[in-house]
């Protein structure tokens, strides 16, 4: 009997580890599309670049720089405050956005965020953006 159980108690972990590690995004080797300074981050922007890496960077790389046939910079002149407002990043990340100034196709919603999250990571964006001459 013991024999059974420590074979089903290792087909289980198995199970679990296999899971796990497919439920995990695949490490993503994109070549970045912009060149990024990073500020020394303040405030809310530090909470925004937390939530960022979690949510974000996946596709739209680290610290915002887009990835190659995955998703476009955030940290580009199309995102400055005057042609894409605040809200617009809300919206996005609320019901997903069609494929208008990119040809990496629509993106859709994000789940698991709130209005605050979005808010935080906006700080981030800004922040990234006036570091790199773009406000």
């Amino acid at each position: 009997m013991n024999k059974y159980l420590t074979v089903t108690a290792v087909a289980i972990i198995a199970g679990y580890v296999g899971w796990t590690r497919l439920s995990e995004p695949a490490p993503n080797s994109a070549t970045a599309l912009a060149s990024v300074k990073v500020p020394e981050l303040q405030g809310n922007a530090i909470i925004g670049k937390r939530v960022f890496d979690v949510k974000c960077a996946v596709c739209h790389g680290e610290n915002a720089a887009g990835q190659d046939g995955v998703a476009p910079p955030l940290v580009h002149i199309i995102y400055e405050p005057s042609h894409h407002g605040d809200a617009s990043f809300l919206l996005a990340v609320r019901s997903g956005v069609r494929a208008h100034h990119w040809p990496f196709g629509p993106m859709p919603p994000v789940d698991g965020l709130t209005d605050g999250d979005v808010t935080m990571i906006v700080a981030y964006i800004r922040a990234l953006q006036v570091e790199n001459g773009i406000n």
